[in-house]
C-alpha cells in the first residue's frame, strides 16, 4: 500500500463456499467522502445490510467480520514490508474445521453487532479495521506464546500486527498542504504524546536521530517499534485518546482514533505487555516500505500447518542459533581483551627496555662527573687548607698587637673620663650656686616692688583724709551760720554738734595715729632700701667672681675638648682597623661556608648516586616481574584457548535428553521443571539456574546456572579490573 493512499489488499479465496469472493482494494475514506478513481483508487462497496453481504458474492466484508470474531483482546507489534497474495492452492484451508468455527463464531456474534447505515462508508472502515486489528493481535499473542521466546523484526504476525495498526491511525487523517503538495503522515499525532507523557521523551528523540530515517512515516514506524519493546503502546494510546480536542487537528470528525473504536483498539493492547520483543531498527529502511495486509496468515489449513513438534525444533534451533552466537562474541571479546593486554604489555616492556638505557647512560655520565668532582674537590680542599692556615697566622699576630694598643688606650681613655667628670661635678655645683644667688635677688626685687606699692597706697588714704577734713571744717562752717540763722535749729541740734565734735575728736585721735603709722613707714622704707644697696654691692661682688671662675672654666673646658676631639681621632682610625680585621675575618668565614657547601655538594652527590643504584634496581626488579607477567599472560592464553576449544564443543541439550538437573542430580517432574542455560545450553532446574544476567545476544538479562553465573562475574571483574 502506498503512503499516501493507504490500500489494503486482501487475497482470500473461500474452498467450501460456492460463491468466488474477488479481491477487492479498501482505502480509506478521505476527508470530504468524495472517492478518487482518478488516482487508481477503489473505494468499498456499500451492502445494504450485514444479512445481505454475507449471501452476495460481490460482498467482500463478511469474510473479514467472520475472521475479526476469532481476535482476542491482546498486543503486540511488527511491521510488514512486503507480503505477497495467496496463492489458489491454499484455498483448501477454508473448507479446514478451524473455517467452520469462525463461521459459528460469526453466526453467534453478529445478533451483537450493530447495524451500520449503508450510506456511512467511514464506519463500515471503522468496523473492518476494528476486526483486522483484534484478529492480528489474537494471532501474534498466541503464536508468541506457543514459540515461548523473544520476538524479532522479522516474524511475520509482528508485521502485519504493525500494518493493521499504521492503516488504523492513518484512517481519516487530514492532508497536510505544504509547497511540495499534501502530505499525510501519522507523525504528528504521535508527536503529541511526547507533551501528554514526559517519560516518552527519549523515544520521540531517538525516533528523530536515528540514522537514515527522513521521512515522518520512517520516525513514526521507528516510535512504535521502540514504544512496543518497552511495553508502553498501550498507555501512550490511551493518554492520546483521551484527549480528543488536540486529535481534532489531525484527523476527521469520522476517523477510527476519534470514535468509540479507537478507544476499544487502546483497551486492546493493553495484553501486548505479556510479548518480550528484540527488534533492530537502525540496519531497516522504514521509508519507503510498503504495508500490506496478508490474510494468508489467518486462514491456514491445519492439516498443512505446522506441527508443534516442528514449532519445538525451530525453537531449539533458534535457541541454538543465539548459543552460538553468544559463544561466539564471548570468544571475540576475549581474543580482543588479550591482544590488546598483549600490545600493552609489550609497549610497556619496550618503554623499560628504553628507560633503563637511558637510565644507564645516565648513572655512567653521573660517576663520570662524579669522579671530576672528586679531583677538584681534593685541589679546592689543598688550596683552601693553605690558605686558611696563612690567614690565621696573619689573623693572630694582628689580634695580638690590637689587643696591646687597646688596653693602653683604654687605660688613657679612663683616666681622661675621670677628669672629665670631676670637672663637670665642680661646673653643675657653681652652676647650682648661681642660681641660688639668681633666686634670692628676684625675691628681693620683688619684695622692693610691694614696699613700694604698700606707700603709695598710704599716701593715697592720707589725701582722701585730708580731703574729708577739709569737708568737715566746710560743714562745721556752714553749721555755725545756720545756728545763727536759726535757734530753733541750733538748739535742736546742739546734741547732733555735740555728736560730731565727739565724732571729730575721735577723727582726730585717728589722724594722728595715721600720721604716726606714715613715719614709722618711712623709717621702715629708709631702713630697707640701705639694706638693698648693700645687697646690691654685695651681690655685685659676688657675680664678678662667679664670671672669673666661668672664664677660668671655660678655659679648662676649650683644652679639654681639644683633648677629646684628638682622641676621638685616634678611636676612629683604630675602628677602621677593626673594620678592616672583621672584613678580613668574614672574608675567611665565607671561604669556610663555601667549603662546607661543597661538602654538603659532595654528600648530595652520594646520595643522589644511592637513589639512582636503588632505582636501577627497583627498575631490573620491575623487568623481571614484567617477564613473569608476559609468562602468566602466554600461559593465561594458552588456557583460554583450551577453555574455547571446550567451549565450541557445547551445544544446545533437548528437553528430550535430560531427565535429571545436571548440578543438583534431581530428577525433573511436574513441580521441578526444567530451565535451559542461555550460556552453557545445559538444562538445570529452577534452583540452580535462578540467577540472571546480560548477555550481548539478549536484549535484556537471561537465566544463566550458578556455574556460569560464577564464571561470568569472575571474567566481568577481572576485564574490569
Amino acid at each position: 500500500m502506498a503512503d499516501d493512499a493507504g490500500e489494503v489488499n486482501t487475497a482470500v479465496e473461500h474452498g467450501k463456499a460456492k460463491q468466488q469472493l474477488d479481491e477487492p482494494e479498501v482505502s480509506e475514506a478521505s476527508p470530504d467522502g468524495e472517492s478518487g478513481g482518478s488516482d487508481g483508487q477503489e473505494r468499498t462497496e456499500k451492502p445494504a445490510t450485514v444479512a445481505a453481504a454475507a449471501a452476495e458474492s460481490s460482498s467482500w466484508s463478511a469474510p473479514i467480520l467472520s475472521l475479526a470474531r476469532k481476535a482476542t483482546e491482546t498486543i503486540s507489534s511488527g511491521v510488514s514490508y512486503a507480503a505477497a497474495p495467496r496463492n489458489p492452492s491454499q484455498g483448501s484451508a477454508a473448507s479446514s474445521p478451524t473455517e467452520r468455527e469462525s463461521e459459528n463464531d460469526l453466526n453467534n456474534t453478529s445478533k451483537k453487532l450493530p447495524v451500520l447505515s449503508p450510506k456511512d462508508p467511514m464506519a463500515i472502515e471503522r468496523a473492518n479495521l476494528l476486526s483486522m486489528m483484534k484478529l492480528s493481535i489474537k494471532v501474534l499473542i498466541q503464536s508468541s506464546l506457543s514459540l515461548g521466546r523473544t520476538l524479532d523484526s522479522d516474524y511475520p504476525p509482528l508485521q502485519q500486527f504493525f500494518v493493521v495498526l499504521e492503516h488504523c491511525l492513518k484512517h481519516g487523517l487530514k492532508a497536510k498542504k505544504s509547497f511540495i503538495g499534501q502530505n499525510k503522515s501519522i507523525w504528528g499525532p504521535l508527536e503529541l504524546v511526547e507533551k501528554l507523557c514526559p517519560e516518552s521523551v527519549n523515544i520521540a528523540t531517538s525516533a528523530r536521530d536515528l540514522p537514515g530515517i527522513k521521512t515522518g512515516l520512517g520516525r513514526a514506524r521507528a516510535w512504535l517499534h521502540l514504544a512496543l519493546m518497552q511495553k508502553t503502546v498501550a498507555d501512550y494510546m490511551k493518554a492520546l485518546l483521551d484527549r480528543k480536542d488536540l486529535l481534532s487537528e489531525f484527523y476527521d470528525s469520522g476517523a477510527l482514533m476519534m470514535e468509540e473504536e479507537g478507544a476499544v483498539i487502546g483497551g486492546l493492547l493493553v495484553g501486548l505487555n505479556v510479548i518480550d520483543a528484540n527488534l533492530c531498527i537502525k540496519g531497516e529502511d522504514l521509508d519507503s516500505q510498503v504495508g500490506v495486509i496478508d490474510f494468508s496468515l489467518y486462514l491456514k489449513d491445519p492439516a498443512n500447518s505446522e506441527t508443534p513438534k516442528d514449532d519445538a525444533k525451530m525453537t531449539a534451533i533458534l535457541d541454538q542459533k543465539h548459543y552460538i552466537e553468544e559463544l561466539n562474541r564471548h570468544l571475540s571479546g576475549t581474543v580482543t581483551d588479550l591482544q590488546a593486554k598483549m600490545d600493552s604489555i609489550e609497549k610497556t616492556n619496550s618503554k623499560l627496555v628504553e628507560e633503563l638505557t637511558a637510565a644507564t647512560d645516565r648513572i655512567n655520565s653521573l660517576r663520570e662527573e662524579q669522579e671530576q668532582l672528586r679531583k677538584e674537590n681534593e685541589t679546592i680542599l689543598q688550596s683552601s687548607q693553605k690558605k686558611e692556615e696563612a690567614a690565621l697566622q696573619d689573623s693572630q699576630v694582628e689580634l695580638e698587637t690590637y689587643k696591646q694598643t687597646r688596653q693602653g688606650l683604654d687605660e688613657m681613655y679612663n683616666v681622661v673620663w675621670k677628669q672629665y667628670k670631676e670637672e663637670k661635678h665642680i661646673r653643675q655645683e657653681l652652676e647650682h650656686e648661681l642660681e641660688l644667688q639668681v633666686g634670692l635677688k628676684q625675691e628681693m626685687e620683688v619684695a622692693m616692688k610691694l614696699l613700694e606699692k604698700d606707700t603709695h597706697e598710704k599716701q593715697d588714704t592720707l589725701a582722701a583724709l585730708r580731703l574729708q577734713l577739709d569737708q568737715v571744717k566746710t560743714l562745721n562752717l556752714q553749721m555755725f551760720h545756720k545756728a545763727q540763722d536759726s535757734e530753733r535749729e541750733a538748739e535742736k541740734k546742739q546734741a547732733e554738734a555735740a555728736q560730731l565734735e565727739h565724732k571729730m575728736d575721735e577723727m582726730e585721735k585717728a589722724m594722728i595715729e595715721l600720721e604716726q603709722r606714715l613715719q614709722n613707714s618711712e623709717r621702715e622704707r629708709r631702713q630697707s632700701d640701705q639694706s638693698d644697696k648693700d645687697m646690691r654691692v654685695e651681690l655685685e661682688g659676688k657675680v664678678d667672681a662667679l664670671q672669673k671662675q666661668l672664664t677660668d672654666l671655660d678655659t679648662l673646658r676649650l683644652g679639654l675638648e681639644n683633648e677629646l676631639r684628638t682622641e676621638r681621632e685616634q678611636r676612629q682610625s683604630l675602628q677602621k682597623a677593626l673594620q678592616r680585621e672583621q672584613d678580613n675575618s668574614t672574608e675567611l668565614r665565607t671561604q669556610l661556608q663555601q667549603l662546607q657547601g661543597l661538602h654538603t655538594e659532595l654528600q648530595d652527590l652520594k646520595h643522589e648516586k644511592q637513589q639512582l643504584q636503588q632505582k636501577c634496581e627497583q627498575q631490573e626488579q620491575a623487568l623481571q616481574e614484567m617477564g613473569l607477567h608476559l609468562s602468566q599472560s602466554k600461559l593465561k592464553m594458552e588456557d583460554f584457548k583450551e577453555v574455547n576449544k571446550a567451549l565450541k564443543g557445547h551445544a544446545w541439550l533437548k528437553d528430550d535428553e535430560a531427565t535429571q538437573c545436571k548440578q543438583c542430580k534431581k530428577e525433573f517432574s511436574i513441580a521441578r521443571r526444567k530451565h535451559h542455560c542461555r550460556n552453557c545450553g545445559d538444562i538445570y532446574c529452577n534452583t540452580c539456574s535462578s540467577n540472571e544476567l546480560a548477555l550481548p545476544s539478549y536484549p535484556r538479562p537471561v537465566r544463566v546456572c550458578d556455574v556460569c553465573h560464577a564464571l561470568l562475574l569472575q571474567r566481568s571483574s577481572s576485564t574490569g579490573s
